[in-house]
């Protein structure tokens, strides 16, 4: 026997009159919501060369053009490099859950999913697994051309496991800032711009390229404690590719990342789900 919803306003919060709690019924939406936009993915093959193409680029690009200029102690750049291309990658990838849900807003889509007895934060959450989702699909890719350029991580697998883990934990943070974002600004130039402008300065005045000790006095205070530094390094200490990070760094480093994660989602993933209340109150 089906299990009803009550009849509700539409766009209000609803609760289901016997069977599942609200938060079940929240995920089920979501995790629907994640699926169309997974599958519209999927049915859109330039899409999918795109979000391939950029990170490989920056990849070889590096690699082959910077690598040789820039040292590292204790290692090779190569190893060096790929921990913060993979933070770099999923951390612009998040802008594409500020576009994707601006141009929902444009289109008139998010006014038909609030007529409908749905959870409201359904649609920004199924937006940030879905973008999870195509993230860990760049980041194979990625990996299959770092194998190519020289990359060689050591440690266990299941380092190797909690380091792609972190990684993904990170994805899904930096989509929520970015889905903030989204549905302030509400057109898809805006958050384009808007989306990338605060990656830039955190990406690159940090250990992703360099390190950190290379920088001037005044900049590396605040590179030392930026979250991309964090994460990358923790990468590094999880893939065994940086021999001056010691276990108690590694472990440090992981211990921030995580906290980052955490911090990041318990502050923008009830501000993402009020903005999208607001946006949509009528």
């Amino acid at each position: 026997m089906a299990v009803a919803r009550t009849s509700v306003t539409p766009g209000t919060r609803y609760r289901p009159v016997t069977g599942r709690p609200a938060i079940v019924w929240a995920l089920l939406d979501a995790m629907l919501l994640a699926r169309r936009s997974v599958l519209r993915t999927w049915r859109e093959p330039q899409l999918i060369v795109f979000v391939a193409i950029q990170p490989v680029m920056f990849v070889v690009l590096f690699r082959y053009v910077f690598g040789g200029a820039i040292q590292v102690p204790g290692g090779q750049y190569v190893n060096y490099l790929m921990p913060g291309i993979f933070v770099q990658t999923v951390a612009f990838g998040g802008v594409i859950t500020a576009i994707g849900l601006a141009e929902d807003m444009q289109r008139g889509l998010i006014d038909r999913f609030r007529s409908l007895p749905m959870s409201s934060s359904a649609v920004v959450t199924g937006r940030t697994v879905a973008d999870l989702v195509r993230n860990l699909f760049t980041v194979v890719i990625m990996l299959a051309v770092g194998f190519l350029v020289g990359f060689r991580p050591g440690g266990t697998i299941f380092e190797f496991v909690l380091a792609i883990l972190v990684l993904m934990g990170i994805s899904f943070a930096f989509s929520w800032i970015s889905a903030f974002i989204g549905l302030l600004v509400h057109t898809v130039e805006a958050a384009q711009s808007g989306g990338f402008i605060w990656l830039f300065p955190l990406t690159f005045a940090s250990s992703a390229f360099v390190p950190v000790a290379t920088m001037p006095s005044w900049l590396r205070g605040f590179a030392e404690h930026n979250p991309i530094t964090v994460l990358a390094d923790s990468l590094r200490g999880l893939f065994h590719v940086n021999p001056a990070l010691t276990t108690a760094d590694t472990r440090w480093a992981l211990i921030q990342s995580v906290g980052w994660i955490v911090a990041i989602l318990a502050v923008f993933v009830p501000l993402s789900v009020m903005q999208y209340r607001r946006s949509t109150a009528r």
